[in-house]
């Protein structure tokens, strides 16, 4: 239904809980590398259970590469670094939703050439949320707007 994509994830059990989420929602896991762990780590396959082998994954080497596959497709960029909350965007089946590391986030040519583009998950009291967490707050309420 939507396109999650990962930018050089580094944690493995992160990833792994975000291909469950991914399974759960009939979304598309995109990878871009270098991965902070390979593919068969033992953290990453306890996270995503018995169900990791079902989870739709690709892997790219860059997200310009993604981007360029999938030219007229519509990304939104997750950022502590904009206003623009994701639950004022209208999200459509098939968007890609586009988060960065868990230690540095996207990297800010990403964030510069896509302003327009960029949401936020508003919090307090905190600068930033567990990587599997902001997937599934971001990507429910975009099932929600297409189940009604």
């Amino acid at each position: 239904m939507f396109n999650v994509v990962l930018v050089e994830p580094e944690i493995p059990p992160n990833t792994g809980n975000v291909g469950r989420l991914c399974l759960a929602t009939r979304s598309t896991l995109h990878l871009i590398g270098p991965l902070g762990f390979s593919l068969d780590d033992r953290q990453l396959r306890r996270a995503g259970l018995d169900y990791w082998d079902e989870v739709d994954v690709r892997e790219w080497s860059s997200l310009d590469e993604l981007r360029r596959a999938n030219g007229s497709a519509r990304f939104f960029y997750l950022t502590t670094k904009t206003t623009q909350p994701y639950f004022e965007v209208s999200f459509q089946a098939k968007d890609f939703l586009v988060f960065g590391r868990e230690t540095k986030g996207l990297p800010e040519r990403v964030l510069e050439e896509n302003r327009e583009n960029c949401i936020t998950i508003p919090m307090h009291g905190t600068r930033s949320l567990n990587l599997a967490t902001a997937v599934a707050i971001v990507l429910f309420e975009a099932m929600r707007q297409q189940r009604g």
